[in-house]
């Protein structure tokens, strides 16, 4: 286990792309892609909990609620950020099930004191929900949600972010359509 370290996993998105809320959705033994991460996060870091606006799960996680109206993982970083005193947090998307702990730990092992993020990279991209946050974003991160900008790469190019390399993108597929999800429980 990852000692003294949390981890959050990110499911209070719409799930425009899948049709439906797809942290919902069974997954491996589990009655949802939630549980299946939550179960999973919790035999490698020593707390997890699921970021979301509402306690939705048919489970009993520890649960962060956003306390602003936006949806997005802006908002889940600083919901995160203001109700936990922690000074860092690895975050994971609820939809990328095959993350491990072999890219946890190569994650970690980019982490000192002098970086905000540690973000995975492989060739389709920046993973931004697969990563280590500090607590150091927050002002910045606020700041961008009074201007009304969302989207994670600006807060990555304007901290000190290190971005990891990983060679098998495969690991980092995202169910985002059903298709995506059927051929994933196959």
């Amino acid at each position: 286990m990852l000692d003294n370290l949390v981890a959050i996993i990110f499911a209070g998105g719409r799930s425009s792309r899948m049709g439906t809320d797809k942290s919902l959705l069974p997954f491996g033994d589990k009655s949802s892609m939630a549980q299946f991460q939550y179960d999973r996060l919790n035999s490698i870091f020593s707390k997890v909990y699921i970021s979301a606006k509402n306690n939705k799960f048919d489970f009993n996680p520890l649960l962060i609620k956003d306390i602003y109206p936006q949806s997005s993982p802006l908002v889940a970083l600083i919901s995160i950020f203001e109700t936990l005193e922690i000074d860092e947090t690895f975050i994971l998307s609820v939809d990328t099930p095959f993350i491990d702990r072999d890219i946890i730990e190569k994650l970690y092992s980019y982490n000192d004191n002098s970086k905000d993020i540690i973000v995975a990279k492989t060739s389709n991209g920046i993973q931004p929900l697969c990563g280590i946050y500090k607590k150091s974003i927050l002002p910045k991160a606020k700041e961008y949600l009074n201007k009304d900008i969302h989207k994670l790469t600006y807060l990555l190019k304007n901290s000190n972010t290190t971005f990891v390399e990983f060679e098998d993108d495969s690991k980092f597929a995202n169910l985002n359509y059903k298709e995506d999800y059927l051929k994933a429980l196959i």
